[in-house]
């Protein structure tokens, strides 16, 4: 995730941290190459521009440049404001008043849009949540057999009905059976659509007249750059977005479209999907992503990701055995089958300060 643009900003605070202070000229010199890594990730042009600019300002104050650490400043500075330009804080779900709350899923054909529903099933149930998904994609051949399997898998009720089946009567039917399941959140993958194709942005007009659902999150494949940022402003225009989810996020090395997405459209990203596993989908937290673009790991993700893998009983198990010696080989496979449960080394790498570089060269 972001390997390329990380490696290149990282390049570049390393030269400024080889002097003793920073001229204006060295500034602006580290801010081209900053401008150059972020052209090269395919980030927005006029984002790029705001964003060095920002940067430059801040940079060439007199705190900055008479400090005795004016570099670590900096990195601070571009920190700052790539938490800024990625939406600040962390934009979460917006509940309903009264349940059930309805979240429908929109986006192009292939962008992910049914394994989604299932994650998001996941995460509210985590979250203490009861999720009833629905089976609204009419059009795409297997749609419905598809989430039906993965509700089965997860344990998550699904509402199909036979393909023949209008999407609006599909989810007028869906709200009746969520009453009757006191479900909280109704989640509807639809239909893959052009957002040139005005007849199918009508038909999700109307679906989202029936639904009046208080989350609308497009599904945008992260891989596609500068495409997923219009496509996103041709959804929000047609049918009102309130949020994103990027999917692919773990095979983006460059990042323009995380970088550009919020600060053009206006529209939070809510989630991004890291994997092809169910549990592989995160809150996003401009922060925390923001500390991984510049080497700084991100440990309150890591440690999120061991308190859901690991049990706690077993882990005072393991501690009581590396205290007495009887630690074995069976007790060390247990150990690497729960490593493995949290995704590969290369992205536990990517969140653990000082030695996020390292995940480069191993394989996955």
């Amino acid at each position: 995730m972001f390997e390329l643009l990380s490696e290149k900003i990282g390049d570049v605070f390393k030269k400024l941290s080889g002097k003793g202070g920073l001229t204006e000229k060295d500034v602006d010199e580290a801010m081209r190459q900053v401008r150059l890594a972020l052209l090269e990730a395919d980030v927005n042009l006029k984002v790029v521009k705001e964003f060095t600019s920002r940067v430059r300002e801040r940079a060439l104050t007199s705190q900055v440049l008479q400090s005795l650490t004016p570099t670590q400043h900096v990195v601070k500075i571009v920190h700052e404001e790539l938490t800024a330009i990625l939406g600040g804080g962390q934009s979460t779900l917006t509940p309903a008043g009264h349940p059930p709350s309805v979240l429908m899923l929109v986006g192009l054909q292939g962008s992910g849009k049914t394994t989604t529903a299932a994650k998001l099933g996941l995460h509210l149930r985590r979250s203490g949540q009861r999720a009833l998904l629905v089976a609204a994609d009419t059009r795409r051949p297997a749609a419905i057999e598809q989430l039906v399997v993965l509700g089965k898998q997860l344990d998550i009720p699904v509402h199909a009905e036979d393909q023949k089946a209008t999407p609006t009567n599909i989810c007028s039917h869906a709200v009746e059976r969520a009453k009757e399941l006191a479900a909280t959140w109704i989640v509807v993958d639809t239909q893959g659509r052009l957002h040139i194709d005005d007849m199918l942005m009508k038909e999700l007009v109307d679906v989202k007249k029936v639904l009046q659902p208080s989350e609308v999150l497009l599904v945008v494949d992260a891989m596609t750059g500068q495409e997923a940022v219009r496509v996103a402003e041709e959804f929000n225009s047609k049918v009102g977005l309130t949020g994103l989810i990027l999917t692919k996020m773990d095979g983006d090395a460059r990042g323009g479209a995380a970088l550009s997405i919020r600060s053009v459209t206006g529209v939070p990203i809510k989630f991004m999907g890291t994997g092809e596993k169910a549990d592989a989908l995160e809150a996003f937290y401009p922060d925390r992503l923001s500390s991984r673009i510049l080497g700084m790991g991100d440990m309150l993700t890591l440690i999120e990701k061991v308190e859901k893998v690991v049990d706690q009983d077993w882990a005072k198990d393991m501690e009581k055995k590396l205290r007495t010696a009887t630690f074995d080989l069976e007790d060390f496979l247990k150990q690497l089958q729960q490593v493995k449960k949290m995704g590969s080394l290369t992205q536990l790498l990517d969140m653990v300060p000082g030695i996020s570089s390292l995940s480069r060269r191993l394989p996955e």
